[in-house]
């Protein structure tokens, strides 16, 4: 015969009389949110905007693996070993105003000695069946860009395809 649900509780705190919590843990969280970016008020004329259109197509690639390097690269980025360091979120943006910003973003990343970035751009389900533009571009952008090493689609938790996480080349 079960028992009913106030019998339970009962007996719980019976069997728990005389027991000390555990004081709090006085650990630190181990990982921090990373910072978002922030665009500085006017971009920087001395960082060269080279990345193109052209080629892109109508499907996102989802992965990226620049020539040279080995698979695990991208295997370890795409399990996380690399802690995101700062993201950038293109959501709303216009092609042209998301490149210039990828641009400065990618800039400033490297020159601040950052490994790993997370950028945002979006599914763009109103495509009609295909990937939204900004998504295609983004990704067709990281893949011309010097300083990317590789990029893949970030965890479903972490924006799914609508981001990348993207591995930049160490400062020498």
């Amino acid at each position: 015969m079960k028992e009913k649900p106030e019998q339970d509780t009962d007996l719980f705190r019976q069997a728990l009389e005389g027991v000390t919590p555990l004081p709090p843990p006085d650990r630190i969280t181990p990982n921090p949110k990373p910072r978002k970016f922030t665009a500085s008020a006017a971009p920087s004329p001395a960082i060269p905007d080279t990345l193109s259109d052209h080629g892109a197509g109508d499907v996102a690639i989802t992965e990226f693996l620049h020539n040279g390097l080995n698979r695990m690269t991208l295997r370890d980025l795409r399990r996380g070993r690399w802690k995101i360091e700062d993201e950038l979120d293109l959501h709303g943006l216009t092609n042209d105003d998301a490149r210039k910003l990828l641009v400065e973003f990618l800039h400033q990343a490297t020159q601040r000695g950052l490994r790993c970035v997370n950028i945002i751009h979006g599914k763009g389900w109103r495509s009609e069946g295909r990937d939204g533009i900004l998504k295609v571009n983004t990704r067709h952008w990281l893949t011309q860009h010097p300083g990317v090493l590789a990029f893949c689609e970030a965890p479903v938790n972490a924006g799914g395809g609508g981001a990348v996480r993207v591995l930049l080349k160490a400062m020498s």
